[in-house]
């Protein structure tokens, strides 16, 4: 039987802060985000688990889809406002900019944005243009977010990337002439990808002055090209140094490593990750989008259809389960404990509705594994908690 938690805010108990189990009387929901995916990429990458398709993009049923879509919606989230908004993909810099407008239009009718709301979208160095940028601009993208993955030519052939090297700078360039705040995604542990070849990647991000990089591990997805046929990857050991290269490198250079993957200048976050991690809300459209929704009855997922396709077909269609009591706090822990300095221990009541009590088992092993610790009234990992983060998440997930 499928048992669903209803929403309370828990105060923290202050004789016992960490196990509080007083119940409350009111719910008060959690920040909302606005993420809407754009399906189409000019080629699918062999790593790429992501809902991306190569063909033409339909813009303007797609842009009629995601209004009808939108509309729908708001009856859940009706008067809530939005904190931030992420058009992600797939290739959103394939959109125009006519497009984008309009898109950012529609939403400021229907929606209550938060004034200085972060609105970023996500661009590839293959696909940009210098107009294009300026009208993203003009239509109110905040923050964009290159995807570079890596500035070696070879590497970026075996990634099966469209752009190259010097593509990758020039869309730097150009995205810093039209935005304050620009992301770098990265890739380490690529094919045959030495430890100095990782840092020429780290050192031209870093010399860029960009003021948020994002550094991931190379994973070979399942349902992914390189999973059926993977290619020669660094090994553990190497691997492992990369991502201590790139921690050191980083943060040599000012930034903060507040994410898992994450590096920030001072007061240059992310918002709108930042609110995935800290279990917030969030309203997604487009073709394949989750949704994470709380109200007094409980909080659910949603699902959009994956296929283009079939979502132009009926974009108000959506697939939803409720979060179950006993995944619940393994959910919270998978997002949290991402972030360096965890979060405080009244967030998971307050995002939840459940007592401490109810991680109290494994928060225990975890600290006594050395993974966890406790400081003032903030839950977080260690250094060791982060570098074996699947092991101190599992200690949160149903037995």
């Amino acid at each position: 039987m499928i048992r669903t938690i209803p929403i309370r805010a828990v105060p923290i108990n202050a004789a016992n802060p960490a196990y509080a189990v007083s119940p409350a009387l009111t719910f008060i929901p959690p920040p909302l985000a606005l993420y809407v995916h754009w399906p189409w990429c000019v080629r699918k990458c062999p790593y790429c688990d992501f809902n991306s398709h190569e063909s033409a993009p339909q813009e303007a049923a797609y842009l009629d889809a995601l209004i009808a879509d939108l509309e729908a919606a708001l009856p859940v989230i009706w008067g809530r406002p939005i904190v931030s908004v992420f058009i992600g993909g797939g290739t959103p810099s394939l959109m125009s900019g006519a497009t984008a407008d309009a898109l950012l239009a529609a939403l400021r009718m229907r929606l209550p944005l938060l004034p200085g709301a972060e609105i970023t979208l996500e661009a590839n160095p293959g696909t940009v243009e210098a107009d294009r940028f300026a009208a993203y601009r003009d239509a109110g993208v905040s923050r964009l977010s290159l995807g570079i993955q890596s500035f070696d030519d070879r590497k970026l052939a075996a990634l099966g990337r469209i752009h190259s090297g010097t593509e990758a700078r020039r869309a730097i360039e150009l995205a810093q002439r039209h935005f304050e705040r620009v992301n770098l995604d990265l890739m380490v542990a690529l094919p045959e990808q030495t430890l100095d070849e990782a840092r020429h990647d780290i050192d031209t991000a870093r010399a860029t002055g960009v003021s948020h990089i994002s550094a991931y591990h190379l994973t070979l997805e399942p349902n992914t090209a390189f999973h059926h046929t993977p290619p020669p990857l660094p090994d553990e050991d190497l691997s492992a140094d990369m991502l201590e290269m790139v921690e050191a490198t980083l943060v040599d250079a000012g930034f903060e490593h507040y994410e898992t993957s994450a590096y920030a200048k001072p007061g240059q976050q992310c918002r709108h990750n930042l609110n995935y991690w800290q279990f917030g809300d969030y309203l997604g459209i487009g073709a394949g989008a989750h949704s994470k929704l709380s109200d007094h009855a409980g909080i659910r997922r949603e699902a959009r259809p994956r296929h283009p396709k079939d979502y132009l077909a009926d974009p108000s269609a959506r697939h939803w389960q409720p979060v179950t009591l006993e995944d619940l706090p393994g959910e919270f822990m998978m997002n949290a404990l991402r972030l360096t300095d965890g979060v405080p221990l009244a967030m998971f009541s307050e995002r939840t509705g459940l007592p401490l009590a109810a991680i109290e088992k494994s928060a225990l092993a975890g600290r006594q594994a050395g993974l966890l610790d406790v400081v003032g009234d903030q839950l977080r990992p260690t250094a060791l908690g982060r570098r074996f983060l699947n092991r101190l998440i599992a200690l949160f997930l149903p037995a």
